[in-house]
C-alpha cells in the first residue's frame, strides 16, 4: 500500500490523480452549495475550491492521501472527487472518503462504480484487511448508501470535527473487512448491471 498516484479505470468512470490544472473543472462541478452541507469545509466558490485542491495536493505530496478527480468517460467531463487517505501500512488499513459528485450525476452509476474501483484496489491490489468510511451523523443519504452496499456501522465520535460554520460535527464510522469484500463486490457489480 503506497500513497502514490494511480489511475483507476471503470467502464463509465475514470478516477485519475488530482492535479492543479483540474481546478477550473472542479470549480464548475463543485459550484453547488448543497454538496458541502455535511463537510468540514465548503468549496462551492472558485477561491474555496482552490484552497480545497491545494490542501488535497499538499496531503498527496506528504504521502497522506491519494486525491482523485472523478471523470465521466463518455463526455470526458470532471464530475467530482474522492480520495484514499489515513494509510496504515502495518495494519493494512485505508480510508475512502472526501467524496462528492456534481448533482446531475448523483443517484446514477457514478458513486457505485467509483467505490467498486477503489474497494477493488484496496482489497485486491493492496491486500487491505479493512477499509474505513465516515460521514456526518446527520448525513442520512451517505449513511444509507454505506449500509446498502454492505458496510458495517461501528460507532459515533462525538464533537469530532469543528466545521467551517462553527458547528461541531459528530462523525459516524463504517468499515468493510477483507472477509466481507466478496459479498460487497457482488452487490456493487449487481448494482452496476441494474444501472446500465
Amino acid at each position: 500500500m503506497y500513497a502514490r498516484p494511480i489511475t483507476l479505470y471503470g467502464k463509465r468512470v475514470r478516477l485519475e490523480p488530482m492535479r492543479s490544472e483540474h481546478l477550473p473543472a472542479l470549480a464548475v462541478a463543485g459550484a453547488y452549495e448543497e454538496l458541502w452541507k455535511w463537510t468540514r469545509t465548503s468549496a462551492h466558490t472558485a477561491d474555496s475550491m482552490r484552497q480545497y485542491v491545494d490542501e488535497a495536493l499538499g496531503d498527496a505530496r506528504e504521502g497522506k492521501a491519494i486525491p482523485f478527480v472523478t471523470v465521466d468517460r463518455a463526455s470526458g467531463r470532471i464530475i467530482g472527487s474522492t480520495r484514499f487517505a489515513s494509510f496504515d501500512h502495518y495494519n493494512r488499513r485505508v480510508e475512502i472518503g472526501w467524496t462528492w459528485i456534481t448533482p446531475l450525476f448523483q443517484r446514477t452509476h457514478v458513486n457505485t462504480e467509483a467505490k467498486y474501483l477503489m474497494l477493488s484496489h484496496a482489497f485486491e491490489k493492496w491486500e487491505c484487511a479493512r477499509v474505513e468510511l465516515k460521514t456526518d451523523v446527520l448525513n442520512d443519504k451517505s449513511r444509507n448508501a454505506m449500509l446498502r452496499m454492505g458496510a458495517t456501522e461501528e460507532g459515533i465520535l462525538r464533537k469530532h470535527i469543528l466545521t467551517e460554520s462553527g458547528r461541531w460535527r459528530d462523525t459516524i464510522y463504517y468499515s468493510i473487512l477483507d472477509t466481507e469484500w466478496p459479498d460487497v463486490r457482488r452487490f456493487l457489480l449487481k448494482s452496476l448491471e441494474r444501472n446500465r
